[in-house]
């Protein structure tokens, strides 16, 4: 099997006034006389350790399985970082938005290949990275085109966002939920329903006719059932 590189590098986010790391998946033999998807990554490091995205992306890409893909982890510095940039009502929600769509995504065009369609790009997370994912393809769907939300952390303001959500017809949103994640402790020590909101969220896409793709699991709110989910996904969405 061919195995693709890793780059870890550092990018200065003027919307976040801030260094951020980047983990940059290359696939083998990469070539710019050809095109590539790209796929973002929130919770970067955990999609390239816990998850084993690069490797997954390998075998994939080695049997036909999933297209070329460039795949780009942003890991989060601790929890605060995480809650300040992934959800809504973080004090730097939008300006994390604003430097995936207007930063990050002209940076990596401009390095590698692409097709440079929103088609083309993806933004994947699990629980609060799964709901900065969505936030960025419901403000950006021309930028985005696909979402993968891993047990999302919904709220009103996710649910609101979905309402008034305007040019989304291209989207599409991969969305899983486990049967077991209606009660979740979450980093704060607090237990939170996940289901239920998921299901809610489920049903107002449906409603409002989003191209959507959802299975409830029957596990929690871990990587031992997000991990073995991500093959599908990427095949879902770059097949």
């Amino acid at each position: 099997m061919n195995k693709g590189t890793v780059k870890d590098l550092t990018f200065f986010s003027d919307a976040l006034q801030e260094q951020m790391q980047l983990l940059i998946y290359i696939p083998a033999n990469y070539s710019p006389l050809y095109k590539y998807n790209i796929l973002i990554a929130t919770d970067g490091k955990d999609y390239f350790q816990l998850g084993g995205i690069p490797r997954l992306a390998d075998e994939l890409i080695d049997n036909y399985e999933m297209e070329q893909t460039i795949i780009v982890g942003i890991p989060y510095k601790d929890v605060y970082d995480r809650q300040k940039k992934y959800i809504p009502s973080g004090e730097e929600h939008d300006s994390f938005l604003r430097f995936l769509a207007h930063e990050l995504v002209p940076y990596l065009d401009e390095e590698f290949a692409t097709y440079q369609l929103g088609s083309t790009r993806a933004v994947v997370g699990d629980s609060m990275a799964a709901t900065a994912a969505l936030m960025a393809a419901i403000k950006y769907p021309s930028v985005f085109g696909k979402a993968v939300l891993q047990s999302p952390y919904v709220d009103d303001l996710v649910l609101a966002a979905v309402t008034n959500a305007k040019n989304y017809e291209a989207l599409f949103i991969y969305q899983i939920i486990g049967t077991g994640e209606d009660r979740v402790v979450t980093t704060d020590k607090s237990v939170k329903d996940f289901l239920t909101p998921n299901r809610a969220l489920h049903t107002l896409l449906a409603e409002k006719n989003f191209q959507t793709f959802y299975e409830e699991f029957d596990g929690n709110h871990t990587w031992k059932y997000w991990k073995p989910d991500l093959k599908r996904a990427l095949v879902e969405i770059f097949g």
